[in-house]
């Protein structure tokens, strides 16, 4: 098998491989390779090569093998593209191996299962995402030099006999090694099973893959054929992938990139671009413009949404955006945005967007400036239905803030908008334009966030919180921030304010459930959703526990008052008393 493609923009391998069952009857190594026809797939999955060495003992190996390596790629590429390498990668890996786990219960002699080892790398962008588990290896071979970069997991039990310890479908929990590699172009990246690499030395394998004028294909072969001749007594299988080019990392091609569309004109009503007409400006602002308008083709209503021009040569804002339509388009979501994909013919960059009915939570926040609990909840538990989303599909938003959410009528929460979203596939692709400083509204983003780390799910949790606490009290829980933000802000720094300060009304025990959703340290936050929409109905045990044994002040801080005027007026009684007898 020989492939040379493009995978991506300026991502270029070649891709050769040759398995033999040397002197054996049959042959238990598989091997694939795969990379998607469509550029945008290609480029965020990457290209694809896998090895696999079913167990020799059983009668199965070659099924295990077989069905690992086109099981793998097949649904690899079925993860969404918002997911990263590692994710996709763990997610597939976990339930082909419990596959293979349970089918191979079934045979009636336990050395029968479908056991085989498994080795895959996985080229996006400028980087090679490494996985295996068992004893077949990968290698890197760069500038005349040869590398192994995965450890065997197996051991030796005298001469050339091993057992492995590690392997796909061996039990029921998986441990894989997961590892990245910058690779550089004319790299050549090296998968083998062991009956071929135990019969080849370092040095003569080097000395193979000098031969720089025989294809991937031929390579690949001739490195079986000398294994071979060195007496391999197992089935020997060789994979090569070969780094042709790289997309490139130079600002100038980043940029490039970014203004290959023109932003258009600030635009008014009656004014036309591209099909659409538009009917009304709902937003003009320094950083975007967006409208109201008209499709000509569907006669629906859209918003439209465009950078402004003062940004034209702001490269990290204009990523921001174009990383706003591509999560857009990732998502398929009642509570989220709909963006649509780009007209291919069109000159000017703009997102093209579901038109949502409704008010922001902000608004609504003013209008009801003292919202009932009951209706809170409600609101809450609709707020964190997209972020669970954006959960599943790899994606932080980064940027929660009640300007960011649109109320509906019947009382629907949607996200509009996500241009500082976190996705681990887009963030995979290489690029020199990187953010300086955290994004999003200072009052509302984690702590870490601000420290400096990256943002999380929890740092979403951390932003629901706030946006709960101040729907009740119309405050924020901590001062604010910004005079603090890039100075070295540290999560110790926080003070939580007791939302029972500015509302009598609201349990105490209420109060200890938004000081833990809004907790300066995110393994002290609740760690799912879930739980924290739970609380805020019915606290759970380890809640009330906390609350009986906090100080009254904390508990019913009317009762302490109360409790502390009626000293002070016993104290002043006294003294009086003392005073008249003196």
């Amino acid at each position: 098998m020989d492939i040379s493609q493009a995978v991506a923009e300026e991502l270029q391998v070649s891709v050769g491989g040759f398995s033999s069952a040397g002197c054996r009857e049959a042959n238990q190594d598989a091997f694939a390779a795969k990379h998607a026809v469509r550029k945008n797939v290609a480029k965020y999955k990457g290209v694809v090569a896998c090895i696999a060495d079913g167990v020799s003992c059983s009668d199965n190996g070659q099924q295990a093998s077989h069905t690992s390596v086109t099981q793998f790629i097949d649904d690899y590429y079925s993860t969404p593209n918002s997911w990263g390498v590692r994710k996709s990668a763990a997610k597939v890996l976990t339930g082909l191996n419990s596959w293979l786990y349970h089918h191979g219960l079934q045979s009636d002699l336990r050395h029968n299962g479908l056991v085989s080892t498994f080795s895959s790398v996985i080229v996006k962008s400028n980087t090679a995402h490494l996985l295996h588990v068992g004893d077949s290896r990968i290698y890197r071979y760069r500038a005349g030099k040869l590398v192994q970069l995965t450890q065997d997991h197996s051991r030796k039990q005298g001469g050339r006999s091993h057992f492995l310890t590690r392997a796909l479908g061996m039990d029921s929990r998986l441990d894989v090694d997961y590892q990245q590699e910058p690779v550089e172009v004319d790299d050549v990246l090296v998968l083998t099973t062991d009956g071929l690499h135990d019969w080849l030395s370092k040095q003569e394998l080097e000395a193979l893959l000098s031969r720089t004028e025989l294809t991937a294909e031929e390579l690949a072969h001739l490195i079986v054929q000398y294994a071979m001749k060195n007496g391999s007594d197992d089935n020997l299988t060789c994979l090569l992938v070969k780094i042709d080019a790289l997309p490139q990392e130079d600002l100038q091609e980043a940029s490039r990139q970014l203004t290959q569309r023109v932003i258009p004109p600030v635009l008014a009503e009656g004014n036309r671009i591209d099909q659409y007409e538009i009917l009304r400006v709902l937003y003009s602002g320094t950083r975007s413009h967006v409208y109201l308008a008209k499709s000509h083709f569907d006669k629906k209503c859209y918003v439209l949404k465009a950078p402004s021009p003062n940004f034209a040569d702001d490269f990290v804002y204009l990523q921001g955006f174009v990383r706003e339509g591509w999560v857009g388009r990732q998502i398929d979501h009642p509570s989220v945005m709909k963006i649509h994909p780009y007209a291919d013919a069109s000159p000017f960059l703009y997102h093209v967007c579901d038109y949502v009915e409704g008010k922001t939570l902000r608004q609504w926040m003013i209008d009801n400036p003292a919202p009932s609990l009951e209706k809170v909840r409600q609101v809450a538990a609709e707020i964190v239905k997209p972020i669970r989303f954006f959960q599943r599909m790899g994606i932080v938003h980064r940027d929660l803030k009640p300007e960011n959410i649109i109320l509906t009528e019947n009382g629907r929460v949607v996200l509009i908008d996500f241009g500082t979203a976190q996705a681990e596939g887009f963030d995979e692709i290489s690029t020199v334009i990187t953010e300086d400083v955290p994004v999003g509204a200072t009052d509302y983003i984690a702590p870490e966030y601000l420290a400096g780390e990256k943002a999380t799910a929890y740092s979403d949790l951390f932003s629901v919180g706030v946006i709960v606490y101040e729907m009740l009290t119309g405050k924020l829980p901590y001062r604010s921030r910004h005079s603090q933000v890039f100075d070295g802000i540290k999560p110790h720094y926080y003070q939580y304010i007791p939302a029972t300060k500015y509302r009598s009304d609201l349990p105490a025990w209420l109060n200890l459930v938004l000081k833990k959703v809004c907790h300066p340290f995110p393994d002290i936050r609740y760690q799912v959703i879930s739980e924290f929409i739970q609380d805020l109905s019915t606290p759970n045990q380890k809640i009330l526990k906390e609350l009986r044994e906090s100080p009254l002040i904390q508990r019913n801080p009317l009762r302490f008052w109360k409790i502390m005027v009626l000293v002070l007026v016993m104290v002043v009684c006294i003294e009086t008393y003392i005073i008249a007898l003196g």
